[in-house]
């Protein structure tokens, strides 16, 4: 480029000179890394991720690239031989690897020297110029995937023989790469698991839940554990079991048979048992007569009984039928035996006739009467009542249609004298 200065007047000599600089400019240019930034993200230990990087010259001469220098813990590069020459507007690919040796964030970075020759001013020559650039780099190091259990160990408390009890349990994936449960398995006598259906993939920091079941079989203390394999960095993750089986508990019925007598169809006589348990707690989780004349309330199901306790309960029978009536109560607990009671009643049908007395108090001194029947005037007389009537009054339902009866009443003292008998009186019974 040439740059005229201004004008200047020469006196005397009548003409203009012109004075004329010359000089030439620098090239503006660079070695461009592109990207300039690498970012590999979360790289598993063991295993390496790979990016490609461009370097162009952008100047318009020659660029030497000399040396490279490699900053940061798991950083590496390849594919760029030096000293490598690249001509003006040419690229050359490298790639950059980060192949992590712990866990955490890594920084580093790939710094290249380079030269190219200077640009020439008035006319001479001068030597070559060095530069750097810098290819930054970041990533972060996780550890392979790891199985932990919580709680890492199961203790199941006191369980009853014929019983159960149920704990949870749960796998978390603690390393950073996902882990596949392969196979899981339950030792030891009376120990079980539901819930872990494997195969099974948890992400990085994924749990699952499940459940361990105890029912021992036998009484005493004994010991399993949860066996679980996968391809995390410990491939058998355990988990172990322990728990203590007690003896069952007896239930005792008492009665062992109930007699409810004869009961008028369409009534109902109710009497009182009771359940018990002895040598350990008993919980009562049904019971069942085998016959609908008879029920039982009282009580709700299940129940729990504590080992020394009783609880009574009522039975009914409630005949719907004339003749004799049987079931037999049943119940089904946690205890080691099954005891019965056998229920029994006769229903009778309803009388069709009846005689209703009734009689004037004796007196100051009575404390109750009897009640004579005959079938001719003048007796002979039979005691028809099966216990002091306290009242003056009674009811005789045993009579038969068609016949006729005569009856007296006597009373009788705290001493138990009785007095002679009363007026007779006569009730005739219709046929039918």
């Amino acid at each position: 480029m040439k740059h005229f200065g201004p004008p200047r007047t020469c006196v005397g000599c009548g003409f203009v000179l012109l004075t004329v600089f010359l000089f030439a400019a620098a090239s503006a240019g660079q070695l461009v890394v592109n990207p300039s930034t690498v970012n590999f993200g979360s790289v598993q230990m063991g295993s390496s991720v790979s990016q490609s990087v461009v370097l162009s010259n952008a100047l318009s001469s020659n660029v030497t690239i000399s040396q490279a220098t490699v900053s940061g813990t798991g950083f590496a590069f390849s594919g760029l031989g030096m000293p490598a020459t690249l001509a003006p507007g040419q690229s050359v690919s490298l790639t950059t690897t980060f192949a992590p040796q712990s866990g955490g964030g890594v920084t580093g970075g790939i710094s290249l020297a380079y030269s190219f020759p200077k640009t020439k001013s008035r006319g001479k020559g001068s030597p070559n110029s060095n530069a750097t650039v810098t290819l930054y780099l970041t990533g972060t190091g996780t550890g392979p995937g790891q199985l932990t259990a919580n709680p890492n160990s199961l203790n199941f408390p006191n369980v009853q023989v014929g019983g159960n009890l149920t704990l949870m349990d749960s796998l978390t994936n603690t390393g950073g790469a996902s882990v596949t449960i392969l196979q899981a398995s339950v030792t030891g006598t009376g120990f079980g698991m539901s819930g872990l259906n494997v195969p099974l993939t948890l992400n990085p920091g994924a749990s699952v839940t499940f459940s361990t079941i105890f029912a021992p079989q036998s009484p005493g203390s004994t010991s399993g554990s949860i066996n679980v394999t996968s391809d995390a960095s410990n491939t058998t993750l355990t988990v172990p079991l322990s728990g203590t089986g007690t003896s069952q508990g007896q239930v005792t019925l008492t009665p062992v048979a109930l007699d409810f007598g004869n009961v008028t169809v369409g009534a109902n006589v109710s009497q009182t048992s009771s359940l018990s348990a002895s040598g350990a707690s008993v919980t009562v989780s049904s019971a069942s007569v085998s016959s609908a004349e008879f029920s039982l309330t009282g009580i709700s199901f299940p129940l729990t009984i504590a080992a020394g306790q009783s609880v009574p309960f009522t039975m009914t029978f409630a005949p719907q039928t004339s003749g004799t009536a049987t079931a037999v109560l049943s119940i089904t607990s946690s205890a080691s035996n099954a005891p019965t009671e056998t229920l029994g009643g006769v229903g009778v049908a309803p009388p069709q006739h009846g005689v209703s007395l009734s009689w004037s108090n004796a007196g100051p001194g009575t404390v109750g009467y009897n009640v004579y029947r005959g079938s001719a005037s003048g007796g002979p007389y039979s005691k028809v009542n099966s216990a002091l009537d306290v009242t003056a009054a009674y009811s005789d339902d045993s009579v038969v249609a068609g016949q006729t009866y005569y009856y007296v009443a006597t009373a009788v003292d705290g001493s138990g004298i009785e007095s002679s008998y009363s007026n007779e009186a006569q009730a005739v019974i219709p046929s039918p």
